[in-house]
């Protein structure tokens, strides 16, 4: 229960923006490196459903069932016969780690496939018209449900799923990086939450904690490169640099600040810039706190006007940000001898 409520308080944050990261996804993208293509089977052509759909053993409802292919799961069709299919399913619903020789969404490591009829409705194969759109919806009305308190337990790793089909069934379609992104960031946000819940969690320096696969993020970087999904990728990196707990030490605030403001000289109008900015203003004020605290006032004050510096610079360049606002706020807290860190002291 408590892993079905955290899948869907991670992706929900996420769901609130696919309106507007949609129409990006058409727009034409030109790689550096062409990202490389699984081998099409010999069997027949790609397909996956968008419901949990029952095999059986022949092609009749009635028939000894054989197992169940979960929504998003690939299968190649082999033959048909009127409104039934015989496919090779994988109905494992969970997948491995990918390795960093496979294509760029990684690849399903699950049980081997098995063999059995499905009906046909409900199926998009490679062959499909519009194919691509209509896995990428199937996959944004996952991705909402995963939110929704009542939607389905799997609801985050079936949109993951229909993402992974898009790029992986549709190669040449304009939505690809968008549906590489999506479900390279839903598998780190579910790493992330499961890996929070571990006792290394809290520690300190983040070589002791378990850290989320980098390689499907890496990937984007490096097949699209100087691109809004490059840029969000190297974001969701930052998480495996950040400290647990500070446990009260200067060292955590000051080296996660200095990575924020290195990935906004990097990326200085990407989609997460402004949130970076705002990050290091947070940490540089934390700092201002704990200098403070322990009694070394030139560096509260050196790293008080730090952190109003950041906040002009980001102010000048994203002045309708609700970030640009918490800055400010951050700042005047600074200036008001608010604490913005610790117990506050008189």
């Amino acid at each position: 229960m408590i892993w079905h409520v955290m899948n869907r308080r991670i992706i929900s944050l996420r769901a609130l923006a696919l309106g507007l990261a949609l129409p990006c996804a058409a727009l034409p993208v030109h790689a550096d490196k062409k990202p490389p293509q699984q081998v099409k089977p010999m069997a027949g052509p790609r397909a996956t459903v968008l419901r949990i759909t029952w095999l059986y053993i022949t092609p009749d409802s009635s028939a000894q069932k054989v197992d169940k292919v979960q929504i998003g799961r690939e299968m190649v069709v082999a033959e048909k016969s009127g409104p039934w299919m015989r496919v090779y399913a994988n109905t494992d619903i969970e997948e491995q780690h990918s390795d960093r020789d496979t294509p760029m969404v990684g690849s399903d490591e699950a049980t081997p496939p098995i063999s059995g009829w499905i009906e046909a409705k409900g199926v998009v194969e490679e062959t499909t018209p519009n194919g691509d759109e209509i896995l990428m919806g199937a996959a944004a009305n996952q991705e909402a449900l995963a939110s929704d308190p009542r939607g389905p337990a799997n609801a985050a790793q079936s949109a993951r799923l229909l993402y992974r089909r898009v790029a992986e069934m549709f190669p040449n379609s304009p939505l690809v990086t968008e549906a590489a992104w999506r479900a390279a960031d839903i598998q780190w946000q579910l790493e992330k939450a499961d890996a929070a819940t571990l006792p290394s969690a809290h520690q300190r320096d983040p070589e002791f904690r378990q850290p989320m696969d980098e390689d499907a993020l890496k990937k984007l970087i490096k097949y699209y490169p100087h691109t809004r999904w490059a840029a969000l990728a190297a974001f969701d990196l930052i998480d495996n640099k950040l400290c647990g707990d500070w446990e009260g030490s200067t060292q955590c605030p000051e080296k996660e600040s200095e990575i924020y403001l290195k990935y906004a000289d990097e990326y200085t109008d990407g989609p997460r810039t402004a949130r970076a900015l705002y990050e290091a203003v947070y940490r540089i004020a934390v700092l201002s706190d704990m200098f403070a605290a322990n009694g070394d006032d030139r560096k509260s004050s050196d790293a008080r006007n730090h952190a109003r510096t950041v906040a002009e610079k980001l102010k000048a360049h994203f002045a309708d940000s609700d970030y640009a606002l918490r800055a400010a706020a951050l700042v005047y807290k600074l200036d008001e001898g608010v604490p913005v860190y610790g117990i506050e002291r008189e």
